[in-house]
Formats: C-alpha cells, structure tokens, sequence
C-alpha cells in the first residue's frame, strides 16, 4: 500500500500495546497496594512504578528526537540541492517539526511547500495535508 498521510501514522506493537500501557496500569496497581497497604516500602513501589513510566516514555522520545535531527540534516541537504536560492537562504528559519512534515514533499512541490510553511507559518500537521505527491518515509519507527 503507498504511504499518504491518512496512513503514515505508525504504531510499534510491542511498545504501544504492550510496554506503555503495561507501566501505566503498573502505577495503578502501585497506587491500590498503598492505600490497601499503607508504608514505606508500598509508598517505593509506586516511586519505582513512576521511574518505569518515565524510563519508558524516554525509552521513545530520545530515538525520535535522534530521528528528527537526522531529518533536519536530510532536508538541508536535499533543500540545498533542490530549492531556488531565495528559498535557499531561509532554510535556518524553518523550525523542526516543519522539517519532519516536509520531508513528505516531492522535490517538484518542496520549494513550495517550504515558501508556504514560511511565509504562513505552517504547522506539520498543515504542511503533511498540503503535499499533493507524498514521498513515503519507511524508516521512521
């Protein structure tokens, strides 16, 4: 199936339906102990319940900021190439969620795209809908 943007989304199973919601009900079930058994031990069940929670949430957002750097660094690259030089001098003012969404562009609509999100200070999820040739990205998790 080609990629667009009602189908770009992606879920990684084994963290979104198992690890996540594993450690959120792990909290709940910290927070019963405490009030059914009330002291300190129970009271750092629940702190260590919490640093799950935290450790796994980070366990996702430091690889996807790892990503959206790697992106930013594809799309100069790719903009220097493809962009007209006044689009070209302005690649520093996009920000980086403007270059997550971009990314989707096909060389023939990018220095569109990147004038429009500029100019009307497009969003990502703004920028994803107005690509008409979508460029599919595989490699996100």
């Amino acid at each position: 199936m080609a990629q667009d943007y009602k189908n770009h989304a992606r879920f990684n199973p084994p963290y979104h339906f198992f690890l996540a919601p594993a450690a959120i009900v792990n909290v709940g079930f910290a927070i019963c102990y405490l009030i059914r058994h009330p002291g300190i031990e129970t009271a750092w069940v629940l702190v260590m319940a919490v640093a799950l929670v935290v450790l796994v949430t980070l366990l996702r957002t430091y690889p996807l900021k790892v990503q959206d750097r790697l992106i930013r660094l594809e799309e100069t690259l790719r903009m220097q190439r493809v962009l007209p030089e006044e689009l070209r001098s302005r690649i520093g003012e996009l920000t980086p969620r403007q270059f997550v969404g971009l990314r989707f562009a096909s060389d023939g609509e990018l220095a569109g795209l990147v004038k429009r999100a500029l100019d009307e200070k497009l969003g990502l999820k703004e920028i994803k809908q107005a690509v008409v040739n979508w460029r599919a990205d595989e490699f996100r998790v």
